[in-house]
């Protein structure tokens, strides 16, 4: 079972501060991290790795500095890496061409995973979008996943719902934090995983030009302030008044 996980190093959400006067956050000196959910498509991976055998490729584009993001799945148990350097501009566009073009140039493989979105940007597009440029069909969302011979059977939460969904070969699965919980490495698999490879590829050697089609225009922290109000009359006056404080901001209807 040849499985490739894709990972993105981001910065650490719970670490970043926002400049009260200008509204936009720090990023300077924010640590950063494989984004969480992608962790837990990495452990998904090995425990498939583990039942069925194979090997597993983690996929990330991003700066140098990623080399040391992608040594952390490679402690967990991943085979080896490839790191991506992006053009100077890119969008999601881009990002999903570039790693179908990386897979292509990786070759076989049985199951895609991802995480089912980012923690910085949350869009949950890089999956979809990357399953339609490979050709292969995709299951989103996936809270279970059943690895067999010929198929793969995977719980998808839709919410109020849940659908199972079957798929054959190759295909690409994008999944949530409740799948599982990402195991801890021991020291000497962190130590092991400096003997790992990690193949690297620009993207001007696997795509010609791509230009992004959404460009960034500015980036600001949302205010977060409570309003602070306090009912201190009877019990059920305070009820009442609660609820149509919150009937009047839209919070009920």
């Amino acid at each position: 079972m040849n499985i490739i996980v894709c990972a993105k190093q981001v910065i650490d959400v719970s670490e970043m501060k926002v400049d009260p006067s200008t509204k936009k956050p720090i990023l300077q000196g924010v640590p950063q991290k494989i984004s969480d959910i992608d962790k837990n498509a990495m452990e998904e991976a090995i425990k498939i790795k583990e039942k069925h055998g194979g090997k597993i490729t983690v996929v990330t584009i991003g700066p140098t500095d990623a080399k040391e993001r992608i040594k952390e799945l490679l402690a967990m148990g991943a085979d080896e890496g490839v790191l991506v350097s992006p053009p100077e501009k890119y969008d999601y566009y881009v990002i999903s061409n570039l790693l179908a073009s990386a897979i292509k140039k990786i070759g076989e493989y049985d199951i895609i995973l991802c995480g089912e979105a980012s923690i910085d940007m949350f869009s949950g597009q890089a999956g979809p979008r990357l399953a339609g440029l490979l050709g292969i069909p995709q299951i989103t969302y996936a809270q279970n996943v059943v690895v067999d011979k010929d198929k793969v059977t995977a719980d998808r939460n839709m919410g109020d719902t849940a659908v199972t969904t079957e798929s054959s070969y190759p295909v690409l699965i994008t999944v949530t934090k409740e799948i599982n919980e990402p195991r801890l490495p021991s020291l000497m698999q962190i130590l092991g995983a400096a003997n790992k490879p990690i193949n690297e590829m620009t993207a001007d050697s696997l795509t010609d030009g791509l230009n992004p089609k959404v460009e960034m225009l500015e980036l600001k922290g949302v205010s977060m302030e409570r309003k602070n109000i306090v009912y201190k009359d009877d019990i059920d006056e305070s009820i009442s008044k609660l609820v149509d404080s919150l009937a009047k901001e839209g919070v009920l209807r």
